[in-house]
């Protein structure tokens, strides 16, 4: 299938500047896309060098799949983040890795297919499954979920502010007729809404929330967080893009607690490098500067957080 939909990698050579600190090393871009980020860090790895790229969307596969016909160092895998411990001991890399790029997210290719069911400007089915080979659609969700449930999905993770009143209008459509289609929830939810934010759409957070909690996104970047640290080796970098206020918190407390350590009290007389942190923070939290936004508007909320392992 070739790829009908433009996208641009966010913080493409920030990511990478960060990312590669052994050009002869071993690498995982475990969020491929359209491969923006991998091709990059291929251009800069030497031939000794080698990138594994994931990803669980079958279109993604397919994209990288060429590239990795085309250049014996890349190894691609159909698979989700959330196994990437797992991954990494199949092909014996625990420990061994020197990058791992998280780039959080639904890329451009999804929002813009409508048969993928992520827009709320493009009409299509309502799916939003980043795997649609795994778990209950949108469209199933929403026509079975009770009221309280949507509202609370909406509220949680989506951040709505009147996720109650959507969540009562989405009950009372649905008992009329299955709402199946994206552009009929956009509309539901539009009119639902009281507040219209300037520049905004205003089915935006509730569409978030929603595509969040299919695809059980916050659990999944929590293991893959975890996992990163056990397939590092010492020295390895933790590169993360984050889109959405609830992945940043959770990036952000991660990196936090392990740059730490161990949690004693402390007025206990214990010097830092005996509380056994296993990360150390890489600069400061970075965001795409104003040319890159008038470029990408998409990238505006972006935030990029590195970590280095030192343990």
């Amino acid at each position: 299938m070739n790829d009908e939909f433009a996208h641009r990698s966010v913080l493409l050579e920030q990511a990478v500047d960060a990312l590669l600190v052994d050009r002869s090393g071993c690498y995982i871009d475990a969020t491929y896309g359209r491969g923006g980020h991998s091709r990059l860090i291929l251009n800069r790895l030497s031939a000794n060098g080698r990138l594994f790229a994931l990803d669980h969307d079958p279109a993604a596969v397919q994209a990288a799949e060429k590239l990795a016909s085309e250049d014996p160092r890349v190894t691609i895998t159909r698979e989700s983040f959330v196994n990437l411990a797992g991954f990494a001991d199949r092909y014996q890399l625990t420990g061994q890795v020197s990058g791992v790029l998280l780039d959080l997210g639904v890329s451009s290719p999804q929002l813009d297919d409508a048969s993928r069911g992520f827009s709320f400007l493009h009409d299509g089915p309502l799916d939003m499954r980043m795997n649609p080979d795994a778990g209950p659609s949108a469209a199933q969700w929403v026509n079975s979920a009770s009221e309280k449930e949507i509202a609370t999905v909406l509220h949680h993770y989506g951040e709505e502010r009147f996720a109650r009143r959507m969540a009562r209008a989405i009950a009372a459509a649905r008992a009329e007729q299955p709402i199946e289609r994206t552009g009929r929830l956009a509309e539901i939810i539009k009119q639902a809404n009281p507040s219209w934010e300037r520049d905004k759409h205003p089915a935006t957070r509730a569409f978030q929330g929603i595509r969040i909690f299919i695809n059980r996104e916050l659990d999944a970047l929590r293991q893959a967080l975890d996992d990163a640290v056990q397939v590092l080796r010492t020295g390895g970098r933790l590169v993360v893009i984050s889109f959405h206020s609830l992945e940043d918190k959770i990036v952000k407390n991660f990196m936090s607690l392990q740059t730490k350590g161990d949690n004693f009290p402390r007025d206990l007389p214990v010097m830092h490098s005996e509380l056994h942190p296993t990360l150390k923070t890489i600069g400061k939290a970075l965001r795409p500067d104003a040319e890159e936004i008038s470029r990408n508007p998409r990238s505006r909320s972006a935030i990029m957080r590195v970590a280095e392992k030192i343990a």
